[in-house]
């Protein structure tokens, strides 16, 4: 579902990635940890054009995004072409990004029906089916200042979810949340996860990381250091770096 090789990026003097690769499976849900500033956000946002790559190589269910040729020269897709391969991943994001003006409701079906030109009606069936899974059908005509930071992000979630991508992105996903609620949006994560939706998961939710991911990647200062089984990773991450991390979250 996602190839990502060699991927590199830097922000001026700053090498933010240097030569990550990952490969995702369908119904495979991958947690990466990691330090603060160690890449891990440029990476899942590298995977859907939020941030362009310098070199390396980007497929999307075995549609490339972007490749790099023998010269060293970086390349994406046409317009259209790219817009149809990010199409397939959904994206929440650490601060929600609802918009504010507008009702939960009127936040859902505002993509399908202006990206995808989906008729209203059956924007809104499918936004009232998703307000229901995430628990919040009752706030379907509330807007985003009335909502707990638990209720946003399920919002959030359902909102990703309204373009029927395959796979779903979420970058620190809980980090801005209480404790007490961060409970309530992994518990709709969990579900997706059951329901075998493909899933790449930036997280400092070590229990989340342990309990339903089927693998941990591990990155530090720009590099993926170790990628194991989430079992084996926990038991031993086989790299000092990855150790010493854990005992600190743990």
């Amino acid at each position: 579902m996602i190839d990502a090789r060699d991927v590199r990026k830097r922000f001026g003097h700053n090498e933010v990635l240097r030569g990550v690769s990952l490969r995702v499976a369908r119904g495979e849900v991958v947690a990466v940890i990691g330090p603060s500033g160690s890449g891990k956000s440029t990476f899942l946002r590298c995977l859907n054009h939020l941030e362009t790559i310098d070199s390396g190589h980007v497929a999307i269910e075995g549609q490339t995004l972007a490749t790099t040729d023998a010269q060293g020269r970086c390349a994406y897709v046409p317009d259209a072409e790219l817009r149809r391969i990010c199409a397939k991943t959904g994206m929440v994001f650490q601060h929600f990004n609802l918009f504010p003006h507008l009702t939960v409701l009127q936040n859902l079906i505002e993509a399908p029906m202006v990206v995808q030109g989906v008729p209203r009606a059956e924007a809104v069936a499918r936004a009232e089916t998703l307000l229901d899974k995430v628990g919040l059908a009752a706030k379907r005509n509330n807007y985003p200042s009335r909502l707990s930071g638990g209720q946003k992000q399920r919002v959030a979630i359902a909102r990703a979810l309204c373009m029927q991508p395959d796979i779903m992105l979420f970058d620190e996903p809980t980090s801005a949340l209480d404790p007490e609620l961060t409970g309530e949006v992994l518990r709709t994560m969990r579900e997706l996860a059951e329901e075998r939706m493909t899933m790449l998961v930036v997280t400092h939710e070590m229990g989340f990381a342990r309990e339903v991911a089927h693998t941990v990647a591990f990155m530090d200062q720009g590099e993926l250091i170790a990628a194991r089984p989430a079992r084996e990773f926990f038991a031993d991450p086989g790299h000092e770096r990855a150790r010493a991390f854990l005992e600190h979250m743990l």
